[in-house]
């Protein structure tokens, strides 16, 4: 089903979430359970800040997105944030839902503890009618990944995962689909490290720029060295376990067929491509490996 759906994209403080690269949100605000006279003080100040730019990863430290108590910290909230929040524990008050729809903001719709994705899908759509349309999932508390994918899969809106109450989930929430993370300031760092790392890995992008089309090719970059120096690692063990290690021990059939194996899945390059680069990596790591055994 996915295959047939266009991905939309909405834009949150200059930021598109759900095109390309992973967005990574910094700010959530809630206003739940705060007396009157905190509520305003808790928003930032002044109107929302546009996103930097692109080759900063994704990050939106301007984008706020804000959970409202009562309809009466809507005006507030519409003067401040980029998003309102339909929050998980109210998704049932319908007055409360109606009324944050129906701030000309973009909508972000959290799925209540238990909902099913048909319920959490229905709200969505709820709120796309009883707004502009601009509405944009969220799966947060104990993330359930599976959701994700299944939301990506039925709908053509954007889902976030927030991770806020557990940055280590990062990487596993790009791997899962999610087109921005909620990281909060402590989880920006492994934020960044999964949108650069893993999303550089496994989520196409289609750039359209030049500075889109350098910041993607960083990303990949990223991604390859991460898997290079862990493939160095592993060659190392290797030389130890080998009875001949070095370049006395290289075994020429096995790399021959492991250029093979890779030419299926780099087609562009074929085996004649592929040679020389995994030539220049396998001695790379025995080069390594002498230098680590050298007294």
């Amino acid at each position: 089903m996915s295959s047939t759906l266009e991905r939309q994209a909405i834009t949150l403080g200059g930021l598109p979430v759900g095109e390309g690269r992973p967005a990574i949100i910094a700010t959530r605000v809630s206003l739940r359970g705060r007396p009157a006279h905190e509520a305003t003080s808790a928003l930032p100040p002044g109107p929302p800040a546009a996103a930097p730019d692109g080759r900063s990863a994704g990050l939106a430290q301007g984008v706020t997105l804000v959970e409202p108590d009562t309809a009466a910290d809507l005006p507030a909230i519409a003067a401040h944030a980029d998003a309102v929040v339909v929050g998980a524990s109210w998704t049932r008050d319908i007055p409360l839902v109606r009324a944050a729809a129906g701030t000309g903001l973009p909508v972000v719709v959290e799925r209540r503890p238990g909902a099913s994705l048909e319920e959490w899908l229905g709200l969505a759509d709820y709120c796309a009618v009883e707004g502009d349309g601009r509405v944009i999932l969220c799966e947060g508390g104990r993330p359930d990944l599976g959701l994700v994918r299944a939301a990506r899969a039925a709908s053509e809106r954007p889902v976030l995962v927030d991770v806020t109450g557990g940055p280590e989930l990062a990487a596993a929430a790009v791997a899962a689909g999610a087109d921005g993370l909620v990281a909060g300031p402590e989880g920006r760092a492994l934020a960044e490290e999964a949108v650069t790392v893993t999303g550089g890995l496994l989520r196409p992008e289609s750039p359209a720029t030049l500075p889109e089309c350098r910041a993607a090719i960083d990303r990949v970059d990223a991604a390859l060295a991460t898997l290079l120096e862990r493939r160095v690692e592993l060659a190392g063990i290797v030389q130890r376990i080998k009875p001949v290690g070095g370049f006395a021990g290289r075994d020429m059939d096995r790399e021959r067929a492991l250029v093979a194996r890779m030419a299926k899945r780099a087609p562009s390059l074929g085996e004649p491509g592929l040679t020389p680069i995994m030539n220049a990596v396998i001695e790379a790591g025995l080069r390594l490996a002498e230098r680590r055994t050298t007294p």
